[in-house]
Parts: structure tokens; C-alpha cells; sequence
């Protein structure tokens, strides 16, 4: 039997392996800016108090029809303060090639898109949009899209509250359940 002095050094010494991350946020994602599909500064300040879903789209993906799924949690939640904030990025699979044009035309002729939009970023790597890259080093590499339609939710206080893969559906009751909690 380990006697209970061995038995803290070990949990202590385990403990020590975790790599827990302490988020400090010297910035909230309300600090950023972006530019939106028609390439105008898109202040993200102007969002201040509300809770946000960052999703990264694609034209292309077999995740697309989400885009559907995503305007219905915006028509439904945005009263209540939820934005949603679509980032076209062709990083995997080239699933979103088109101009800011082609994706602005193909959400709004297919999906009746009406919730902000970027212009098309990279999502992750060393050329990742500074969101993106503020989400990694505040969140962890759960931030990091692994696929098209990764969402991260984000707080009325401008920081992370969780990430879902992009297998999670936007009307999903995890994902509902979660926004509700925070709005």
C-alpha cells in the first residue's frame, strides 16, 4: 500500500503532465476586425453584449446544408441577441474556391442568407485570420476548425464559451441548449 505522503507526489507529479490551459485574454473577440463579403471593415465591437456563433463555412462541403440550419437559429435567436458569423475559408478540401462574389450570391440564392458574412480568411495556420488565432491561444486546439462548419460560441463577454465540430447541427439541442443558457 502507498503510503499517503508517496501517493500526493505521485497526483502531484501527474498533474504536472496536464497541459491546462489558463485563458488570459488580453483581448475579447469584441476587440477584433474583420472585412465582411463586400470588403468593408467590419467593426466586431458593434456586437458587444451579444453572444456570437463563429462558424467557418464552404460552398461546397457535404456540411453546406447547414447553411440553412444556421439562418434558421439566426431568424429564430437574433432578437434575443445571438449573431451569427459565417468565415469562408477554402482550407479544406478546396470546397470554398469562389469569389467573395460567387459566396455571397451562391449563400444568398440558395440559402436567403441574411447573417453577416466575411470575406474568405484561412481558419487555421500561421496565416489564420487573428480571431482564429486568438481563439487557438485562448481556448485551445479545440478552437482550431478540423473540417468546414466547426463553430465556436462565443459569450456575451467576448470570450469563449465552447466549440462544436462541425458534426454538431446548428438547431441540435446541445448547441440550443448551450445558446439559451447564455443569451
Amino acid at each position: 500500500m502507498l503510503n499517503p505522503r508517496k501517493l500526493i507526489y505521485i497526483v502531484i507529479i501527474m498533474f504536472s503532465f496536464f497541459n491546462i490551459g489558463h485563458a488570459k485574454y488580453d483581448q475579447i473577440f469584441f476587440d477584433f476586425k474583420i472585412k465582411n463579403i463586400s470588403d468593408e471593415t467590419l467593426d466586431l465591437s458593434t456586437f458587444k453584449n451579444k453572444t456570437i456563433l463563429l462558424v467557418n463555412v464552404a460552398s461546397n462541403c457535404g456540411f453546406t446544408k447547414q447553411y440553412s440550419a444556421l439562418q434558421e437559429l439566426y431568424d429564430i435567436y437574433n432578437i434575443k441577441g445571438l449573431v451569427v458569423l459565417g468565415v469562408p475559408s477554402n482550407q479544406f478540401g478546396g470546397q470554398e474556391p469562389g469569389s467573395n462574389q460567387e459566396i455571397k450570391d451562391f449563400c444568398e440564392t440558395n440559402f436567403d442568407i441574411t447573417f453577416p458574412m466575411t470575406k474568405k480568411y484561412d481558419v487555421k495556420g500561421k496565416n489564420a485570420h487573428p480571431i482564429y488565432l486568438w481563439a487557438k491561444e485562448n481556448h485551445g486546439n479545440s478552437a482550431v476548425p478540423k473540417w468546414n462548419f466547426h463553430k465556436i460560441l462565443i459569450n456575451k463577454n467576448g470570450k469563449i464559451e465552447e466549440t462544436f465540430s462541425s458534426f454538431t447541427e446548428p438547431m441540435s439541442k446541445k448547441l440550443i441548449n448551450k445558446i439559451e443558457k447564455i443569451l
